[in-house]
């Protein structure tokens, strides 16, 4: 009656085990802008030849959306990043209180704003320079006090050339304050502004083009007339700017979440 009883306890062991009963994995949790957000892949258009409304493919990405691609089976990625959010609206609209709700111990959550902070021509979306230190500074109590590590981002450089050809910044004072607040608070910055200006002045002018979401006229039936984005990666871009962010992480051996990449 022992034997079997060791018996059944070892095919049950053996069962657990091959049944897939696989360690926690890591989240990696995201907070940030257009640049960051996951994207629809087709919208809905007339097509004023056929008569009909017809789906047509939406190649606008943001680099959160293909970091999935680039981390192994011990992290899941949690996209909250949200088109047209500063740090104001995202906490004004819920999404930092879902994002920490859903935070775990030994998460990492990824935070890169700027883009719409800085913008005081959208009133709804501007954050003054003192409230964008201080929204910052919250979210890193945040993140830490439930047992995470917060990773802070620069937000990415804008693909805009002056006449000599010389890349021109367009954020202002916002990337200088986080990477203040990550030195002062001792958290991880990833300069993302540095990697993606350093990476488009390599580029140069016109070779640069081609990682954006761009149309010539007639090329696609969303955008008629064309269209001339130098704030959106397509495909090809953000897939490099997360590439960036990845070997960044790689570099600087930031503690636990270098591991969850491939």
């Amino acid at each position: 009656m022992k034997l079997n009883l060791k018996l059944i306890t070892g095919l049950i062991v053996f069962s657990l085990f091959f049944l897939g009963f696989s360690p926690k994995q890591s989240k990696i949790l995201m907070a940030g802008d257009s640049t960051m957000a996951d994207k629809v892949l087709s919208k809905s258009v007339f097509d004023s030849v056929s008569g009909k409304t017809v789906e047509v493919p939406f190649l606008e990405r943001g680099w959160g959306m293909l970091l999935p691609r680039l981390i192994n089976d011990k992290a899941i990625v949690k996209n909250y990043a949200k088109n047209g959010r500063s740090t104001r609206t995202f906490i004004q609209e819920g999404l930092w209180e879902e994002l920490i709700t859903n935070t775990g111990k030994d998460d990492y959550v990824i935070i890169q704003f700027g883009h719409n902070d800085s913008s005081i021509s959208k009133g709804e979306r501007y954050t003054n320079p003192m409230q964008f230190r201080m929204n910052f500074i919250a979210f890193i109590q945040d993140v830490k006090a439930k047992g995470a590590t917060p990773i802070l981002c620069t937000p990415v450089a804008r693909r805009k050339f002056d006449k000599a050809g010389k890349l021109v910044p367009t954020h202002g004072v916002y990337p200088d304050i986080i990477r203040e607040v990550a030195r002062q608070q001792h958290v991880p910055l990833i300069d993302m502004e540095k990697l993606t200006s350093e990476w488009l002045i390599a580029e140069g002018v016109e070779n640069s083009k081609k990682y954006f979401h761009k149309f010539k006229p007639g090329e696609s039936l969303l955008y008629p007339n064309g269209l001339d984005d130098n704030t959106h990666f397509n495909e090809q871009g953000a897939i490099i700017v997360a590439k960036l962010f990845v070997n960044e992480v790689k570099k600087q051996k930031i503690k636990g979440i270098k591991k969850l990449f491939l």
